[in-house]
């Protein structure tokens, strides 16, 4: 019987990995090991009770003649092979013959150079198994770069989960059994967990900042200050409460830091809370029962599209102007770039015609939602012809 195995998986403080790997089982119907590069987080947040988890390989130790040697190798001379059997050793060791393997990451082709160690994986375990790129965002001017296409190209099977990404992988002749589905993380399922006192159900607006697209703002401090004036107004013009909400909490990037600065600014008010670090369904229980939802993290912005919160994404990349595209016809109005940032009233107007059309969107939600979701079942039906059910 063959098997499914789900790797490039980065651990389960960062909750949208967490989710995937969650509704990857669920979709499919379960799978057999989670190479993790920190399995010890996925144990954590109870992963392990769905799945076999296993570290990808060994931790490659800094200041060590090995760290030296394979850096080297890599990164100077060009020759990640070494590097890669060291530090990929168990799903290499692990790897038979016609079994099936998920290259989980989703937007691990947009992180600079990253794709040569997916290429790597993809070389070795192509030549025996089959793998698959699953609910991908790639930004199209990376395919213009040959070999993220010849790498590309040696996938039996990519799922896109957003039409830009779909058109501009068929543009590039990517097109062997390339899908457009929906990223799974859309049927994950909420757990409501007990909410703090200053949150008002219905009544409040979550918020989600991350470091990630402050390294992406256009001049310095530009995001902070604007999310500062946008809390400010909220408080000064309505009488909605605020949740500052996580969904990355790993050491080096950590949603609380930035997070934490804001709410350092309100708590005061008795109208500000900073939510506490909790598994993606109790997060995704939160964010459900907020009546807006402004958010930054691709995973939080789907948890509350998914559960029909009008949201404003403040995003970076491709994956959040694709998605709001498929979910609402464009991404105007619905996505503002990091990167157009330029005063620091900006998103107070972005916010205002998400609060003058916040019925509609939730009209439109309402009636979108079931059916894309559903979508997202495709893909086991794509993986299922794989193993050739």
């Amino acid at each position: 019987m063959n098997k499914v195995f789900l790797y490039n998986h980065g651990g389960a403080k960062n909750h949208g990995c967490e989710a995937l790997v969650r509704t990857t089982i669920k979709v499919l119907g379960g799978a057999d090991t989670l190479y993790s590069q920190r399995p010890h987080e996925d144990t954590a947040y109870g992963l392990d009770k769905l799945i076999n988890v296993k570290h990808e390989g060994r931790v490659l130790k800094k200041y060590r003649f090995n760290h030296f040697r394979l850096k080297f190798q890599s990164m100077i001379a060009g020759n990640i092979n070494g590097y890669g059997r060291f530090m990929y050793r168990n799903i290499l060791n692990d790897a038979a013959c016609g079994d099936v393997y998920l290259s989980i990451g989703g937007d691990n082709y947009c992180c600079g150079s990253f794709y040569k160690n997916l290429a790597f994986l993809n070389e070795t375990l192509s030549r025996d198994n089959k793998t698959a790129l699953w609910g991908c965002s790639i930004e199209p001017e990376l395919l213009k770069n040959s070999e993220i296409c010849n790498d590309l190209k040696r996938y039996a099977l990519i799922t896109a989960r957003e039409s830009i990404t779909y058109d501009a992988l068929i543009d590039a002749g990517i097109d062997k059994n390339t899908h457009l589905i929906p990223d799974t993380a859309f049927t994950l399922d909420a757990e409501n967990r007990k909410l703090p006192v200053e949150f008002v159900e219905n009544n409040t607006i979550g918020i989600n900042l991350s470091p990630l697209i402050i390294g992406c703002e256009s001049r310095a401090g530009v995001t902070m200050a604007n999310f500062k004036s946008l809390l400010r107004h909220i408080l000064d013009t309505t009488d909605m409460h605020i949740a500052l909400i996580p969904h990355v909490v790993w050491d080096f990037n950590d949603d609380r830091q930035p997070l934490g600065e804001l709410y350092s600014g309100f708590e005061n008010t008795g109208r500000v809370v900073l939510i506490g670090d909790c598994n993606c369904m109790e997060l995704k229980g939160v964010i459900g029962r907020c009546r807006m939802f402004i958010g930054a993290r691709t995973h939080s912005t789907i948890a509350a599209y998914s559960s029909c919160v009008p949201t404003l994404v403040v995003g970076y990349s491709v994956k959040s102007r694709g998605i709001a595209k498929d979910i609402f016809g464009t991404h105007e109005n619905y996505v503002v770039p990091v990167q157009t940032l330029e005063n620091s009233g900006d998103l107070i107007g972005a916010f205002e015609w998400v609060r003058e059309h916040e019925q509609d969107m939730l009209g439109h939600l309402q009636g979108f939602m079931p059916e894309y979701c559903q979508r997202a079942f495709d893909a086991a039906g794509q993986i299922k012809k794989l193993m050739g059910e």
